[in-house]
């Protein structure tokens, strides 16, 4: 089976589902609009499935024969930005699917669609997964928890990420890497407690400002006299509040942030120092501090094993001159993490910016956008791997 050439034919499908997915982003779990169409995409192809994590999809497509179960993940929700790319589709909602995932839909419905003229000759099962929220709403842990990975069970999954996320991997080309590719994200929050007193009294007070500021400060020497220099750590303080009044000292501040790290270890460490180091300074200045840790995403880990599965897939298709091994990891994060550490699998980057069309910025930026002559790639490297995986005959 020519699996370039099958994807090829339905490449303007992929660009209308792309394009129709577009102009209806939606946020976190509520996505009525987008399940509905997918769920309608599902019906015309005859596929069946269920719901999960209320407005989740999780499609089955069965084999003629027994064998394992692949799953493929495709996030769903877009992000509260209003759009500025001036395309003919834009979004006019006010939110935007400006990370990408309107083509991670559209390329598993690609996926869907070849497969399931096929299954009769597979020896196993291809699940796919349309997950919300994943944009910092937990969709993969509510998925996971209503049942996605199981009847029948898992044995491996994979996922891909659109646009620039690492700037070595080009247009049309595939990042791939063993191990660590995204960072585990942990957010925290501190409130310090002191008394309140006119700005002329100070000394019948206690200012939760210059507290939490010295805490704050302290907080940076974790990642800068603490960590490896050679293991990537990042601690960010995003947020701070506190203070009523420019002559009063005031009693009461909260700050927030998160840190990124590859390896658990890591994480655990900074989670304790972060209440070490809070709780001492306040109480060094008379005040008191509250830490509440808020959890995250954990580090996205390849299985090694897998992605080697991977990579030979995408050799078949692009050729092994277009597979670029990702030497340094992201910081940012993923939560096909959470998948990750419940079975073995891989998640790679697809390359779909492209300077010769203008197509340069970030995601989560307003004029975020990809160039849709390379979304085919997706479709026919996740066929291929569910070839290999479920031996085709």
């Amino acid at each position: 089976m020519n699996i370039n050439k099958t994807v090829q034919m339905i490449h303007q499908d992929i660009i209308k589902w792309r394009r129709d997915l577009h102009q209806i982003p939606e946020i976190g779990f509520e996505l009525e609009q987008t399940s509905c169409y997918l769920r309608e995409c599902l019906d015309q192809m005859g596929i069946t499935y269920c719901t999960a994590a209320g407005t989740g999809i999780v499609a089955l497509i069965e084999g003629g024969k027994p064998g394992p179960t692949l799953a493929l993940r495709a996030d769903m929700d877009a992000l509260p930005i209003t759009e500025e790319t001036g395309l003919s589709f834009a979004s006019t909602n006010g939110n935007m699917h400006a990370c990408g995932h309107d083509a991670h839909m559209a390329m598993l419905l690609g996926t869907a669609k070849i497969i399931n003229g096929i299954r009769d000759r597979l020896s196993g099962n291809v699940k796919l997964l349309f997950q919300p929220g994943e944009e910092g709403h937990g969709g993969a842990e509510q998925m996971i928890a209503d049942g996605c990975l199981e009847n029948p069970s898992v044995d491996a999954i994979t996922g891909l990420h659109v646009g620039q996320i690492f700037p070595e991997v080009k247009t049309g080309q595939v990042g791939y890497c063993e191990g660590p590719i995204l960072a585990a994200a942990t957010a925290f929050t501190v409130t310090v407690r002191g008394k309140s007193t006119h700005g002329a009294l100070p000394h019948l007070g206690v200012d939760a400002i210059t507290v939490a500021a010295e805490i704050i400060l302290a907080l940076q020497k974790i990642i800068s006299r603490e960590m490896d220099p050679l293991d990537p750590a990042v601690l960010t303080v995003g947020k701070i509040s506190g203070g009523e009044a420019l002559n009063i000292i005031t009693p009461r501040v909260t700050f927030s942030g998160d840190f990124r790290t590859l390896h658990e270890a890591n994480r655990q460490f900074i989670t304790e120092r972060i209440g070490e180091i809070s709780y001492s300074v306040a109480k060094a200045n008379r005040a008191e501090a509250e830490v509440e840790i808020l959890g995250g995403y954990p580090s996205t880990v390849n299985d090694s094993e897998f992605t080697k599965k991977v990579v030979d897939a995408a050799s078949n298709i692009i050729g092994s001159e277009q597979l670029i091994e990702i030497k340094k990891p992201n910081m940012g994060t993923e939560d096909m993490a959470l998948y990750l550490e419940k079975v073995p699998g891989a998640f790679f980057v697809l390359g779909t910016g492209n300077p010769g069309k203008g197509i340069t910025y970030p995601h989560h930026n307003s004029k975020f956008d990809l160039d849709e002559d390379t979304l085919w790639i997706g479709p026919a490297i996740f066929c291929q791997l569910a070839l290999d995986y479920l031996k085709f005959k």
